[in-house]
């Protein structure tokens, strides 16, 4: 009898161990895929947004400008004797440079997106590709008001990113940017948009997306990504209170008003 209570009792601990056992993770999704809130499996390549980077990032560009040297605007400065007269040394005569960053938006014409604060009023911009090869741009629009200017180069075996049709950005959206920051080159980074309609003064009255994505000096211009690869705004600002730079709060120049901007731009080509 007790052989029987004993076996009894081992074949009701089998049956309450069972589920736990069928229940615990396979070994190889621990160590190849993370679990969503659903419960199914994702493999890890689609944590990574290297594959969206890897098609966008040749539409990128980094964009040099020369802007003329104040001193050079003096008629008595252009004087050698002069200068050294006045103590200005002849490094002050030459051209200042400034960097910022653009998108490929239309490969066919050879049209590029960038900040109209970044050319300004340059006498020379260009336009280096991710391939490093570099084209002298010509300004075909500007739009002061939305800071957004159109530039063009040789249409010479280019990469477009898609510009989304639509404002369809909501917070919450996982987002990325891409650009140039101070100079060191292509630079990615991620975030989310915060906020959608923001206006950097009162008087605005276009609505930026901001985003939580860093966007430093260097970044303007450049695109902000969804994760289908298009292009959902034009990095365009950050706020930066006493100067401190980036603090997580950047401002893109949403998609429904780049795409105006482009359409005037290319009526006047």
């Amino acid at each position: 009898m007790r052989r029987e209570v004993a076996a009894l009792m081992l074949l009701m601990g089998a049956l309450l161990l069972a589920p736990a056992v069928m229940q615990r993770p396979d070994r190889s999704l621990a160590d190849g895929a993370a679990v969503a809130a659903s419960g199914e499996p994702i493999p890890l390549e689609r944590l990574s947004v290297a594959p969206l980077v890897r098609r966008v990032a040749p539409a990128v560009v980094n964009i040099a400008v020369a802007y003329p040297s104040p001193y050079a605007q003096n008629p008595l400065l252009r004087d050698p004797y002069f200068r050294r007269f006045m103590g200005v040394p002849d490094a002050a005569m030459q051209p200042r440079l400034s960097a910022g960053s653009g998108v490929i938006i239309d490969a066919t014409r050879g049209l590029v997106l960038t900040n109209n604060h970044v050319v300004g009023e340059g006498s020379a911009i260009l336009v280096v590709l991710q391939d490093k090869r570099q084209f002298t741009a010509e300004l075909v629009g500007t739009s002061p008001g939305t800071d957004l200017a159109v530039l063009r180069i040789p249409p010479e075996r280019l990469v477009a990113a898609p510009l989304a049709s639509s404002d369809t950005a909501e917070v919450g959206d996982y987002v990325v940017a891409i650009g140039n920051p101070f100079g060191l080159g292509q630079t990615v980074t991620a975030g989310i948009v915060s906020a959608l309609g923001r206006g950097l003064t009162p008087q605005s009255g276009m609505g930026l997306i901001q985003t939580d994505a860093p966007i430093n000096p260097g970044n303007s211009g450049g695109p902000l990504i969804n994760m289908r690869g298009e292009v959902i705004g034009i990095n365009t600002a950050i706020l930066a209170p006493g100067g401190e730079g980036n603090i997580g709060i950047g401002f893109a120049v949403p998609a429904s008003v780049v795409r105006q901007v482009l359409r005037q731009a290319k009526r006047a080509i």
